[in-house]
């Protein structure tokens, strides 16, 4: 008996440690039914890249813009129990049509800011990459300049566009 105590205060113990890593959600396949979080616009029907944050209760929120993925982080406002993020790799993507399940970690991502191409809501757009190599390319045929997401300067995501 007092083993199988000790078995279970073990088990509870862990369960209590916050330092266990926790399970990331996979990223969600993008449908016609994905409103977009700050323009409650059909996600499918704007051009450019797009994100998805997954929060910890499992709701997932749905974003035009790249652009605007970001800023929902940046935003003191907004909930900060954020599980995952992710955005479209456009490495091999159309851009009028970026994909529904071409998702990579926006924290492992490269980004291309400052190029000649608009996101979603008209505005500068964060292109992601799954390599930097990519993201280079990209740059030299668009122009802007490659980043990773905490290099991203904040004025460039909150800045209002005209």
């Amino acid at each position: 008996m007092k083993k199988i105590s000790l078995i279970i205060l073990a088990v509870l113990l862990m369960a209590c440690d916050k330092s266990l890593p926790v399970e990331k959600p996979d990223a969600q396949l993008l449908t016609r039914q994905a409103n977009g979080y700050y323009c409650l616009m059909t996600v499918l029907n704007h051009k450019g890249p797009k994100g998805q944050i997954i929060l910890s209760d499992k709701k997932v929120l749905w974003f035009t813009s790249v652009r605007d993925t970001i800023s929902f982080t940046l935003s003191p406002e907004e909930p900060k129990n954020i599980a995952a993020i992710y955005v479209n790799d456009m490495t091999n993507a159309n851009w009028d049509n970026p994909g529904e399940s071409n998702w990579i970690d926006a924290e492992k991502a490269w980004y291309v800011l400052g190029s000649n191409r608009k996101g979603g809501m008209g505005a500068a757009e964060a292109v992601p990459f799954l390599t930097k190599e990519k993201a280079v390319l990209f740059a030299n045929e668009h122009g802007g300049q490659v980043s990773d997401l905490s290099s991203i300067p904040d004025e460039y995501i909150l800045k209002p566009q005209n």
